[in-house]
């Protein structure tokens, strides 16, 4: 199924990725993680603001009170409001890096991380609260990547991209048990990337190399695909807008042989669905 989308943001970032609706600021902020890049957007006025990062950052989360929490290279790290940085958490390993990180309902950072030549097993999804507090989740994963809960929080959607699967686990707040397949992506379809939850419990999911984003039923039923085959390598989606019906889509360029004008851009679907207000870092 097609689907009327536009140009939010034209852009040629290596590896578009992380769309975050502030709603304290009325800005998406979304990333270039190969760029080390964090841009935002005001889709009202049209500004956009970019800041420079010293390592790639996989994720970039607003915080309660202001400020940003950063899931980078070596670690994960708070960004405060004056520009001050500090490290929460610094654990560097030699050839990994960041990836997608998502704040859960109680307002804990999950951030994901991989190794940079796609070693299985090498990547973790790691539970930190504002205190420092770090506690792996997964110890095992390829290459972590989108993590959403469900409207009531009982359950996670969590995609590991070579396992072509959304996975769904139970969540009782601080753990997650009982992982079981929710959604698998057929051969030809592209990988799971990024994913978020909207208000009706359905997963919106993109796919890289795949040029689009569906969505699936809490049942794990496909009811909805949006083809953007122009950007083959879409790779993460979030709802935005005062009214968080627009579904904004990040691309990336990385790897294609002739990547169309509008790969690294990020696009934006309208009237989409209605999504839910996600919550801000506790730190």
């Amino acid at each position: 199924m097609s689907g009327r989308y536009e140009v939010a943001v034209r852009a040629a970032a290596e590896l578009g990725e992380g769309p975050t609706w502030d709603p304290a600021t009325g800005r998406l902020i979304w990333l270039d993680i190969l760029g080390m890049r964090i841009h935002t957007y005001d889709p009202g006025t049209g500004r956009r603001t970019v800041r420079t990062t010293e390592q790639h950052v996989g994720a970039a989360k607003p915080r309660e009170g202001g400020g940003l929490v950063l899931n980078l290279r070596d670690g994960v790290g708070l960004l405060d409001p004056d520009d001050t940085f500090r490290w929460l958490h610094h654990e560097p390993v030699p050839g990994r890096r960041a990836n997608d990180a998502a704040v859960a309902p109680d307002g804990s950072l999950w951030a994901g991380t991989m190794r940079y030549d796609e070693a299985p097993g090498g990547g973790t999804l790691t539970r930190l609260t504002g205190d420092g507090t770090a506690r792996t989740i997964l110890s095992e994963a390829t290459v972590s990547n989108g993590t959403g809960w469900s409207p009531d929080g009982r359950l996670m959607y969590y995609v590991d991209s070579p396992t072509r699967r959304v996975d769904v686990f139970d969540h009782d707040g601080e753990r997650v048990h009982d992982r079981r397949p929710f959604a698998e992506i057929e051969k030809g379809a592209g990988f799971p990337d990024g994913l978020t939850v909207d208000a009706d419990g359905c997963v919106w999911v993109a796919l890289w190399d795949g040029g689009a984003v569906r969505r699936y039923t809490p049942s794990g039923e496909l009811d909805r695909e949006i083809s953007l085959q122009r950007t083959p390598r879409t790779t993460a989606c979030a709802f935005g807008g005062a009214a968080l019906t627009d579904l904004y889509v990040t691309t990336a360029r990385t790897g294609l042989r002739s990547p169309h004008p509008l790969s690294g851009s990020v696009l934006v679907i309208p009237d989409a669905g209605q999504g839910l207000p996600q919550p801000a870092f506790k730190g």
